[in-house]
């Protein structure tokens, strides 16, 4: 009667559990807003262009009394790339155009990546202009005698279209005869170098800051988590500072942080917009918030002097793109402090990016990264191997020593203390190591842990197929309740039982009826209820994920039965205890039925 109490009352807990994760994840996780598709082929032959009002407020202390251009209310895209006031950009993996209204790169696609695993989705537009609903941009300009040039100021272009072959000069000369100009150019990747160059032809000295800033609205942003952050980040000082998210922004107000600024900006789980100073020292580097879930990363140069006939030549790089680890990578390498650390890795960087760089090989040579997770999972569990042969053999000795553990425990049932020094000698003496067993299972969690954080952030597992499944970053499709995907309708939650989810589910079953330590009744029950409590608790996450532990209880359940036929003895003395505890409650049965 107290077993079957207790495992009512475990059933209650599981399923409570199973309920809060859910609401938990989702109240604390929300899912991340689907990226933004472009809505047309960029043409790069014909440049499109739009009229531009100002951002809110000013770009430096010393400007913020100046007069904001007033704000014309919102605008839809197509209408804000309409006007042919604009350069456009054609690089490898990024097409758009810059506005020559404000100097703005507000209008990037990303050619490599599509909005969503459809095909004719179109490419994710990361980069939109000035109030639209999906702002998202960077401004480079100029602050002179401490007033902000007018973001509403049209600029002339030397050419129409920026390539990595040709760079394109903007240029505007004010009412004293100071020539303003900004060079843009951009390599194959996602980066972007801005020369700002003053060329003073007045007959007076001028004070001049350089600025550079991205603004853009978190309604499209991805969620910050605890496994991975997603906001303001940057490196100042020589150490990564991401301690905010928006929300956290938003309470602030707004935030510099000590030390010299290496890059800062904005991040999401796969993209990226970063500013990164030029060798000139900066008078602000930081965030704020300009309220309505609108933010903007600053970067604003110290007030220089430049003399009547004089120059000033100030230059500052923008990332903007994918975070791909490789290409970040390349440019930590030249110069760029801890850039590579744009993608959230944590503490366990030293083991993932190793883990990402043998699932990217894999893939070279079999095409298929679901391929590649099952290949990586053979390779972890013939390296822990010879630690499962070495956890067996500890097992069968502890078997063997089961006699004197038990004799020990009763001549020194009164004395805990002296039980616990006598049974420690005996392993001592037998060479036997207790924990053993554990040691596979406690080497596993980094690895999981590892995996899963290479699957979440790293952006070649994105839209990846394998088999029925569309993208392995993302949870199975394939769910019960929607008769495995050929109900068009998607299952929230917990409820979203897929294939793979009832294969860890069962594989896991599977690995624990093989367990060779004899368990009471309640244990049983309680292990025999796990695989199904974790088959819920794993649904939602990455298909990738779970084909992964799929795959390592498969080979779990074939190395236990190999270790089993190497030492027959643990399976016979596991056999027999539970055959003694079987026989023990049937007596204990019948004598209860006696009386």
């Amino acid at each position: 009667m107290d077993n079957q109490r207790n495992l009512l009352l475990a059933v209650v807990l599981s399923g409570l559990l199973i309920l809060g994760w859910d609401v938990g994840m989702r109240y604390f996780y929300p899912a991340p807003p689907e990226p933004v598709m472009a809505e047309a082929e960029v043409d790069a032959t014909a440049p499109a262009g739009t009229t531009s009002a100002s951002s809110p407020g000013s770009v430096s202390e010393v400007g913020e009394a100046a007069v904001a251009d007033a704000a014309t209310g919102p605008v839809e895209i197509e209408a804000a790339l309409a006007e042919p006031t604009r350069v456009v950009i054609d690089a490898p993996r990024v097409a758009g155009s810059i506005n020559l209204v404000g100097a703005r790169l507000d209008d990037l696609v990303l050619k490599d990546y599509n909005a969503t695993t459809d095909d004719e989705s179109g490419a994710v537009r990361f980069l939109s202009p000035d109030r639209t609903d999906v702002e998202h941009f960077a401004e480079f300009g100029f602050v002179v005698a401490g007033e902000r040039m007018s973001s509403s100021a049209i600029w002339e272009a030397d050419a129409q279209t920026l390539t990595p072959a040709t760079p394109v000069t903007l240029s505007r000369t004010d009412e004293n005869g100071i020539t303003f100009k900004i060079q843009f150019a951009i390599d194959d990747n996602y980066m972007i170098a801005a020369e700002q160059v003053v060329e003073n032809a007045s007959g007076a000295a001028a004070i001049v800051q350089p600025f550079a800033y991205i603004k853009r609205t978190s309604t499209t942003a991805s969620p910050d988590q605890f496994i991975a952050h997603a906001g303001p980040t940057g490196v100042f000082g020589g150490s990564l500072y991401d301690p905010n998210s928006y929300e956290d922004l938003a309470e602030l107000g707004r935030d510099s942080p000590a030390g010299a600024a290496s890059w800062l900006g904005f991040t999401d789980t796969y993209w990226a917009s970063l500013l990164i100073p030029g060798e000139g020292e900066t008078d602000t580097a930081g965030w704020r918030s300009l309220g309505d879930k609108l933010f903007r990363a600053d970067l604003i140069y110290d007030a220089q002097t430049v003399p009547a006939g004089g120059t000033l030549s100030q230059t500052t790089q923008l990332f903007a793109g994918a975070k791909v680890s490789e290409v970040l990578d390349a440019y930590q390498d030249t110069g760029i402090t801890y850039f590579g650390k744009a993608i959230s890795w944590g503490w366990f960087e030293w083991f993932e990016k190793p883990l990402l760089w043998l699932l990217r090989t894999l893939n070279g040579l079999v095409g298929n990264f679901g391929v590649a997770i099952i290949l990586l999972t053979v390779i972890i569990r013939g390296l822990l191997f010879p630690i499962a042969q070495k956890q067996f053999a500890s097992m069968a000795a502890m078997k063997a020593i089961q006699p004197k553990m038990k004799a020990l425990q009763e001549r020194y049932k009164d004395d805990k203390q002296t039980q616990q020094q006598k049974i420690a000698e005996l392993f001592k003496e037998e060479k036997v190591n207790p924990l053993a067993g554990c040691l596979p299972l406690i080497i596993q969690i980094p690895i999981f842990f590892a995996l899963y954080k290479v699957l979440y952030l790293a952006i070649e597992m994105r839209h990846e197929p394998f088999l029925y499944i569309k993208d392995l970053s993302g949870p199975d499709p394939a769910t019960i309740l929607n008769a495995f995907g050929l109900l068009p309708y998607d299952v929230p939650g917990f409820l979203g039982i897929g294939v793979l989810a009832v294969l860890m589910g069962f594989t896991m079953w599977l690995t624990f009826r093989l367990n060779p330590s004899a368990m009471d009744p309640m244990q049983q029950q309680i292990f025999n209820l796990m695989p199904w409590v974790l088959m819920f608790v794993m649904a939602p996450f990455a298909a990738g994920l779970l084909l992964y532990w799929v795959t390592s209880n498969i080979l779990t359940v074939a190395q236990q039965s190999y270790l089993y036929s190497k030492h027959p003895q643990l399976r016979a003395a596991a056999e027999k205890e539970k055959a003694e505890k079987a026989q023990k409650k049937a007596r204990e049965e019948a004598e209860k039925s006696g009386t």
